[in-house]
C-alpha cells in the first residue's frame, strides 16, 4: 500500500531535518499546488507558506516573497519537492532569528534532529517495566530481557509488535492480537501495518501521537519511541486513579462539591491529592505540589511509607541527613510492599518527574491506605456516569485530544464548561470560524466570561447549520451532559462529512450525506463479489460484523484473515468479530475510538406516554413499542472512516504514486483546503448518544410525540440524514 511508505528525500541531511509527519504534511502542500497549477514554481510558495501557522505570525506574503527571492533569481522556474523543503528551512531559519531564538532550539521543538537527547534513567526504568510485564509473552519472550545499556529496545520496537503488546498491557483488549503481524521476518508493508495499528490504538487509549509517524517508528527514532512508551506506561500506572475504578478515593473529600471537583481532576492531580491526604494524617507539614522538587529530599516518601506500611517503617529513614541514603532506604522499604524499582536513589535526589510519578503510582496500586466507608462509596457511585454515558465521554474526549488542541481534556464534561476547548475544536474543523478577540482564555474566574465563550460556541454551531433549539451558552457552562454530548455529535458529524467532501474532488462542492456513505459502502461490497448489504445504519444485522469485515476486505483484500472470522451467531462470536473489526480498521489506517461493545450493542429505546401531567415508561409486553436498534451513529462513523481511507488511496493513485497523506496534515488558520479539514481521527469518533431514529417497521403514529425518554433531547434536534 503506497500510503504506508515514508516520504523519501534523496539528501540524507535534508531528510534528517523533518519527522515523517512533517514531510507528509509538506508533501501534501506541494502536491496540492502541483495539482492545481500543473507544476510548482518559486512564485507559488509565498501564498502557501503565508498560510502556515509557523510563519503567519512572523511574515506576510510580500515579506516571504522577498526572503525567497534573495536565494532564487528566477521565481518563475519550476522547482522539485527538495527545493520546496529547502525554501521552507530557509524561511524557518529567518523566523527563528526574528523571534530571537537559536535555530537549534527552534528545530528541537519542531523537527527531529540530533538535538534530541534521551533520559537514560527513564529508558532503564521502562525497559525494566517491559521485561517484567511481557516476560511470558509467546512472541517476545525470545527477545527478552532487553539490556537497557544497549539500543536493543529501539531495535525491537522497529517491527511494531512490542509497542502493540505494550498497549494491551496498559489497557487490556485494546488490540486484537490476531491482527498483529508476528512473523519472524516482516516485510516493509507488514511492519508499517503494525505501526499503523499501534499509533491508532495508542490514540484510542489517550496517547498524544500527533508528532509521530509510522516511518519514525520503523526507523526506531529513540526520543519518539521512548516518548510513546512513556505515555503508554503512564496510562497503565494511572488507570485506577478515578472514582469508577477506586471508589474509596471519595475518602479524600468532605462534601458533594468536593466530589465533583475530584471527578474533574486529571489522574496526576488525584495522585498528589491522595499523597497529601496521607501525609497530613501523619503530621507532614509541607504540601507536595509536584513530582520533582518537592520529593528530592525523600522526606515525603519516608512519611508516606510510614503511614501506609508502619510494619516496615524505621526511624532511621528520617534521622539520616544524607538525601541519597534516605532515598535508598525509601526504595528498600517500598520493595517490601512489592513495588517495582522504577527509579534509583539518584533519580529521587535529582527530582525526575516521570519516574517519581511512576513510583508514587506503584505505591498507590500496592497499598492505597483508603477505607471502605459504605456511605461515601455509595455516594461516589451515584456521582459517576452510567456505562453508556461513560463510553460517550471517553470517545469524545479521545477524539478531541487527537486533534492536537492545546488544552488536554481529562474530563469532558468539566473541561468543556468554560467553552475554550470547544472553541479550539471549532477552529480545527472550521478554520477561521472563531473570533479569538472575543474569546476568554483559561484560567477563567468570572462566570460571565465562561458564558461569553460558550455563547460564541453556540453561535458558530448555528452558522454551521447545527440543529440547536433553545440552547444557550449557559447550558454548557452548567455542564448539561446531554446537551454537551448532542452538540459534540453534530460537531464531529460536520467534520466527518467535510473531510469526505474535500476528498471527493468529483463532487464539485456537493454536500456529502449519510445516504452517499451508505451507497458507497454497499456498492464497494457488491463490486467485490460479496452478498452482504446494509439497509440502513440502523440495520440490526450489522451487529454480527460480517458486513464491515466484507467492506474492509473490499477496500484492501489482504487485510482480513477470513479464517479468524466467526458467523456472528452468538454474543461471544459477535464480540470476537467486533474486536477484530476495530483492530483491522486501525491496522488499515482508520483512527477509530470504538469499543467492541459499541459495535455489538443493541440499543433498547424506551418511549414514554403522557397521562395528564404524568409520564410513564411504556411497558414492552403491554404496548410493544420498545425498539431494538443498533447504534446508527456508530455505524455511520465506522463506515465513513473506512470510506475516507479508501478515498485517500484514490487521491494517492491519481498523483502518479505520490502520496499526499491527508491523515497527518493539521489544519492551519484561515485554511480550508483538501487535506486540511482535519486529521483522519476526525472521522473515527463513535458517538453513542442515544438515537432518535425509528425502525422502519414502526409507524409514526405509534410513537408518542412528547417523548420524554433519555433517547431524545428536549433542546437539541439532531439531523441524521439517512432515515
Amino acid at each position: 500500500m503506497s500510503s504506508y511508505q515514508g516520504v523519501i528525500v534523496s539528501d540524507p541531511w535534508l531528510q534528517s531535518q523533518f519527522t515523517q509527519v512533517e514531510l507528509r504534511t509538506l508533501k501534501s502542500k506541494f502536491l496540492s499546488v502541483r495539482t492545481q497549477n500543473g507544476r510548482v514554481t518559486g512564485g507559488d510558495l509565498p501564498p502557501v507558506f503565508a498560510k502556515l501557522k509557523a510563519f503567519s505570525e512572523m511574515f506576510n506574503e510580500d515579506e516571504i516573497k522577498t526572503i525567497l527571492g534573495e536565494s532564487n533569481n528566477d521565481m518563475g522556474e519550476e522547482i522539485d519537492f527538495e527545493a520546496f523543503l529547502r525554501a521552507f528551512l530557509d524561511l524557518q531559519g529567518r523566523a527563528t532569528a526574528k523571534s530571537g531564538g537559536s535555530k537549534s532550539s527552534f528545530l528541537k521543538a519542531t523537527t527531529t534532529t540530533v538535538h534530541h537527547a534521551i533520559n537514560e534513567s527513564e529508558k532503564a526504568s521502562y525497559v525494566a517495566h517491559i521485561n517484567s510485564y511481557l516476560a511470558e509473552d509467546k512472541f517476545l519472550k525470545n527477545f527478552l530481557p532487553i539490556d537497557p545499556a544497549t539500543n536493543a529496545l529501539f531495535d525491537l520496537a522497529k517491527n511494531g509488535v512490542l509497542l502493540c503488546k505494550l498497549i494491551n498491557v496498559a489497557v487490556p483488549g485494546t488490540i486484537d492480537e490476531r491482527a498483529i503481524n508476528t512473523k519472524k521476518v516482516l516485510n516493509p508493508w507488514e511492519r508499517n501495518e503494525n505501526h499503523t495499528l499501534c499509533l491508532n490504538s495508542a490514540k484510542a487509549i489517550g496517547c498524544t501521537v500527533v508528532n509521530i509517524g509510522t516511518q519514525d517508528l520503523v526507523e526506531g527514532r529513540p526520543h519518539l519511541v521512548l516518548g510513546l512508551i512513556s505515555q503508554i506506561i503512564k496510562i497503565q500506572l494511572l488507570a485506577d486513579l478515578n472514582l469508577k475504578k477506586t471508589p474509596q478515593l471519595v475518602e479524600l473529600v468532605d462534601d458533594s462539591n468536593d466530589v465533583e471537583e475530584l471527578l474533574g481532576l486529571p489522574p496526576e492531580k488525584v495522585l498528589l491529592k491522595w499523597m497529601n491526604f496521607h501525609l497530613k494524617k501523619v503530621g507532614y507539614e509541607k504540601q507536595v505540589t509536584n513530582f520533582s522538587s518537592d520529593l528530592k529530599d525523600g522526606e515525603a516518601y519516608a512519611y508516606l511509607l510510614n503511614a501506609l506500611a508502619p510494619e516496615h517503617s524505621t526511624p532511621s529513614t528520617l534521622d539520616t541527613k544524607d538525601p541519597t541514603e534516605r532515598a535508598n532506604m525509601v526504595l528498600q522499604q517500598a520493595e517490601k510492599l512489592d513495588c517495582k524499582r522504577y527509579l534509583t536513589p539518584k533519580d529521587i535526589v535529582e527530582g525526575s518527574p516521570n519516574l517519581n510519578l511512576a513510583f508514587v503510582a506503584q505505591i498507590f496500586q500496592h497499598r492505597n491506605g483508603l477505607t471502605t466507608d459504605s456511605k461515601k462509596m455509595s455516594f461516589a457511585e451515584m456521582m459517576t456516569d452510567d456505562a453508556q454515558t461513560s463510553r460517550e465521554e471517553r470517545c469524545f474526549r479521545l477524539w478531541i485530544n487527537s486533534l492536537g488542541v492545546a488544552m488536554y481534556v481529562n474530563n469532558l464534561f468539566e473541561d468543556v464548561r468554560n467553552g475554550w476547548v470547544l472553541l479550539e475544536v471549532l477552529d480545527k474543523i472550521s478554520p477561521g470560524s472563531v473570533n479569538w478577540k472575543h474569546a476568554n482564555k483559561p484560567p477563567i474566574k468570572m462566570p460571565f466570561k465562561k458564558v461569553e465563550n460558550c455563547n460564541q460556541v453556540i453561535k458558530i454551531g448555528k452558522e454551521l447549520n447545527f440543529s440547536l433549539v433553545n440552547v444557550a451558552g449557559n447550558d454548557v457552562v452548567q455542564g448539561n451532559k446531554k446537551l454537551i454530548l448532542a452538540f459534540l455529535w453534530q460537531l464531529m458529524r460536520f467534520s466527518m462529512l467535510q473531510l469526505l467532501k474535500n476528498l471527493r474532488s468529483h463532487s464539485q462542492g456537493k454536500e456529502i450525506t449519510d445516504a452517499d456513505i451508505l451507497n458507497w459502502a454497499n456498492n464497494k461490497v457488491k463490486k467485490a463479489g460479496r452478498t452482504s448489504q446494509m439497509d440502513s445504519f440502523k440495520d440490526k444485522n450489522l451487529s454480527n460484523g460480517i458486513f464491515f469485515l466484507e467492506l474492509l476486505s473490499a477496500v484492501e483484500p489482504r487485510v482480513v484473515n477470513w479464517s479468524l472470522v466467526t458467523k456472528g451467531e452468538t454474543d461471544e462470536d459477535k464480540k470476537l468479530n467486533a474486536t477484530y473489526i476495530i483492530s483491522v480498521a486501525r491496522k488499515l489506517g482508520c483512527s477509530i475510538f470504538l469499543l467492541p461493545e459499541d459495535v455489538i450493542e443493541i440499543n433498547m429505546i424506551f418511549f414514554t406516554r403522557s397521562y395528564g401531567n404524568k409520564q410513564a415508561i411504556v411497558n414492552t409486553a403491554e404496548n410493544g413499542v420498545i425498539l431494538t436498534l443498533v447504534n446508527q451513529k456508530m455505524m455511520l462513523t465506522l463506515t465513513a472512516s473506512i470510506m475516507y481511507w479508501s478515498l485517500q488511496q484514490q487521491v494517492a493513485e491519481s498523483e502518479d504514486g505520490e502520496v499526499p497523506d491527508e491523515s497527518c496534515v493539521s489544519p492551519k488558520e484561515g485554511e480550508n483546503e483538501t487535506a486540511l479539514a482535519g486529521e483522519v481521527s476526525s472521522l473515527a469518533i463513535d458517538d453513542s448518544v442515544s438515537d432518535t431514529a425509528l425502525s422502519p417497521h414502526v409507524k409514526n403514529e405509534e410513537i408518542p410525540k412528547d417523548n420524554g425518554s433519555e433517547e431524545q433531547s428536549p433542546k437539541i434536534e439532531e439531523k441524521d440524514g439517512n432515515e
